[in-house]
């Protein structure tokens, strides 16, 4: 009787190995680590604020959003940045994160 494929000497795949493979094909752990970043986002600003911006991404170290009023945008830019990075380098800990960047964004609710 003649084999289907290559005969490997392997055994059985470990459960993990095969979950995190499904993982990466799926995009699941990049979707859930932005979950985790929107999430500790909405925490740090606090809801009424959340509500007027979005977490357009994070590019290198630098957690970029965007906010849909520009009178928020310069007092989340000039008065509460630092209060900001402080807070969400503590929930987002095993992240590097060196900068915040707003920039004025519309989009539907």
């Amino acid at each position: 009787m003649k084999a289907r494929g290559p005969v490997t000497d392997k055994g059985p795949e470990r459960l993990s190995e095969i979950l995190s493979q499904l993982f990466t094909t799926r995009g699941w752990g990049r979707r859930q680590a932005r979950l985790h970043l929107e999430q500790a986002w909405a925490e740090a600003v606090g809801l009424d604020h959340a509500k007027h911006t979005r977490v357009s991404g994070m590019r290198r170290t630098v957690l970029e959003v965007e906010v849909d009023n520009a009178v928020l945008l310069q007092e989340l830019a000039h008065y509460h940045k630092r209060r900001l990075l402080q807070e969400l380098r503590g929930k987002l800990a095993g992240t590097t994160l060196t900068d915040l960047r707003f920039r004025a964004g519309t989009w539907e609710k």
